[in-house]
């Protein structure tokens, strides 16, 4: 966004502001890689600066409470700052506080996140030399950052054991709140599919209520009890602290939005982009891409007292890791589920959408220079539109 609002704004007029408590910006989507050496730390971190333009002032401090009826921002040192437009991007964050047990004493020890950097590192050094067992992938509850990537960690984990010549001293379990892989039905029945090639157990509808770390057992409300000798879990995903403590946002701390304008319902003149809206779509980094130009024109608008436009459709574009080299892709917006055809080029791809291929799987890895080097400075990816596209494809 202050890659493309220097571009737009009288800048005589206007004085951009970014306020982050930290100095270095993680590239989430590589945390997944991490626990099987696929990546190094230096993969996955750089400097903010890195990407700011020179004409930002970037103020790096924690946010204490934003104050919407006075529009001000207080640091937590105390200073207040005003602001005409505020743009809310504090994404989410992991509270594995939430669930009795989770943070107990196997924290880090049998019980292991990679939603974290921290986590993806630790998680690491135990894959190293772990003997095996069982391992069980767990989500605790939904919305969570990228949908897919406890599947895509437990596909890559059935891929590392192979090349470790002990996938038969490992049985991995799949646990989810959900009824089935993945919250699309299309997509769900193919990842079911591959679960079952790979020899991944699933037990769904599973809504844990605690972990007992002396037992090395999660159990949900209904009674039933999962076994684990690692437990690589997804912690609830909660909005910002700033989002709780300001009280502007739902039960999760997600900040309540309009899903097609992207303006808060807090007040008018805030607006939300990525993971930090509560817009019924993937919390995905392609999401806030394709967000923010939609969200460029709503600001802007909102400049000249125009109408704000309606126009985000809950595009996401997703690249789902399965293992061997291969990925899938799926493509879905608010009205449509992922599809078939091909992408980005209609009839001609190179990609398929739902379908493993080993185009996929780079073009999965590619997206790490495409998102260092074009999402974060604000230029647009070829042929991919933020809107969802419906040509070349079967629906």
């Amino acid at each position: 966004m202050a890659n493309q609002l220097v571009k737009e704004l009288d800048l005589k007029s206007w004085n951009i502001i970014i306020i982050d408590e930290n100095d270095k910006h993680y590239y989430q989507p590589g945390f997944l890689f991490l626990p099987f050496g696929q990546y190094k730390e230096e993969d996955v971190v750089r400097p903010i600066k890195e990407f700011l333009p020179d004409e930002v002032t970037f103020i790096q401090e924690k946010v204490k409470t934003i104050t919407s009826d006075k529009n001000a921002v207080t640091l937590s040192g105390g200073k207040e700052l005003l602001y005409d437009i505020l743009i809310i991007a504090t994404g989410s964050r992991i509270d594995p506080q939430e669930v009795e047990g989770m943070k107990g004493i196997e924290w880090r020890k049998s019980v292991y996140d990679f939603y974290s950097f921290d986590g993806a590192v630790a998680l690491r050094d135990k894959l190293i030399d772990w003997e095996g067992g069982k391992l069980v992938v767990h989500i605790t509850e939904m919305p969570i950052k990228c949908p897919v990537a406890p599947l895509e960690f437990s596909f890559l984990a059935d891929t590392f054991f192979k090349k470790k010549n002990m996938r038969d001293k490992v049985e991995i379990t799949y646990v989810t709140p959900l009824s089935g892989a993945f919250t699309k039905p299309r997509a769900t029945k193919k990842l079911e599919y591959l679960l079952k090639e790979k020899h991944i157990h699933i037990v769904s509808d599973f809504a844990v209520e605690k972990i007992d770390n002396e037992n090395r057992t999660i159990l949900d409300y209904s009674g039933k009890v999962v076994p684990f000798d690692l437990l690589v879990t997804v912690p609830t995903n909660k909005g910002s602290q700033v989002i709780e403590d300001s009280g502007i946002g739902d039960d999760l701390s997600f900040v309540p939005t309009d899903k097609g304008t992207l303006q808060s319902k807090v007040a008018k003149n805030i607006f939300v982009i990525g993971d930090a809206t509560n817009v019924p779509t993937s919390k995905a980094g392609s999401v806030a891409h394709f967000e923010a130009d939609i969200l460029l024109e709503n600001v802007l608008s909102f400049i000249r007292h125009e109408e704000l436009s309606a126009s985000f459709d809950g595009h996401a574009n997703c690249f789902i890791e399965t293992g061997g080299n291969k990925a899938l892709l799926i493509d879905f917006n608010y009205e449509h589920e992922p599809v078939e055809g091909t992408f980005p080029i209609a009839g001609i791809g190179p990609l398929r959408l739902l379908k493993e291929s080993r185009i996929n799987h780079f073009g999965k890895l590619a997206f790490r220079w495409v998102y260092w080097n074009l999402l974060l400075k604000a230029r647009p990816i070829p042929f991919v539109s933020s809107k969802m596209s419906t040509a070349g494809k079967n629906f």
